[in-house]
């Protein structure tokens, strides 16, 4: 049986945790955004990568 070799999703792993870092700041220095802070703050830490990449696109009015 084979094992799952973890090694090769760490790239996946930090890329996520560094745009879930990127989307709070930015989020957290924002004036307005669509919708409440809060609102976005769960969709960036449940969201996994999908969440940071919806706030950027969808999310900051800037």
């Amino acid at each position: 049986m084979k094992t799952l070799d973890l090694s090769l999703l760490w790239p996946l792993f930090a890329l996520q945790g560094l745009l879930a870092v990127i989307g709070l700041v930015s989020l957290a220095r924002a004036r307005s955004v669509r919708g409440p802070k809060w609102m976005w703050v769960i969709i960036i830490l449940l969201g996994n990568l999908l969440g940071s990449l919806v706030y950027f696109t969808i999310g900051r009015k800037e």
